[in-house]
């Protein structure tokens, strides 16, 4: 099975300054809070939750320049949020400034 994509709206809320890895990717860490209404079995709901994301390479440099507040769309793909981490987190793959 090789289906995993996610896209999802939201303001950036934390942004973890720019680190590398030991083999010299650069990675950085942030958080993103989201809020909509959805129709879930024909009824409206509101959906607010915050989202831990990850990117790395080109796409972690750019975001360490955005700023917080920052209204984005995030495309990316679920995994851990690292080797170690048992954690859900949203790894970036594209990144559009609303």
């Amino acid at each position: 099975m090789n289906c995993n994509q996610t896209i999802i709206c939201g303001k950036i809320i934390r942004i973890d300054p720019l680190r590398y890895t030991p083999v010299g990717k650069a990675v950085i860490e942030f958080e993103v809070s989201h809020a909509s209404r959805q129709i879930e079995a024909g009824i409206e709901r509101l959906v607010v939750c915050k989202i831990f994301a990850v990117a790395l390479a080109d796409m972690a440099k750019a975001i360490s320049g955005m700023e917080v507040d920052s209204s984005v769309k995030l495309t990316g793909f679920l995994a851990k949020r690292n080797k170690i981490s048992s954690q859900l987190a949203l790894h970036v793959t594209h990144i559009d400034i609303l």
